[in-house]
């Protein structure tokens, strides 16, 4: 089964962090999303989500200041 794109629409890329707000990716893994293999789509998606969980932890604490 190949792997789904992550993307949800909201493309935005954050100059700062590096990556996508929507999907957490880099500029770089979104532009060459259609030409990995299914390997490197299942690596870029582990960075992502370990990228969001940051985002999310700093967005946490941010908001418990």
């Amino acid at each position: 089964m190949p792997v789904k794109s992550p993307c949800i629409g909201i493309c935005v890329l954050d100059a700062k962090a590096g990556y996508c707000t929507g999907c957490f990716r880099t500029g770089d893994e979104i532009g060459a999303w259609m030409g990995l293999s299914d390997g490197e789509k299942k690596r870029v998606l582990a960075k992502s989500k370990t990228r969001k969980k940051s985002h999310q932890n700093i967005r946490q604490k941010q908001t418990d200041s």
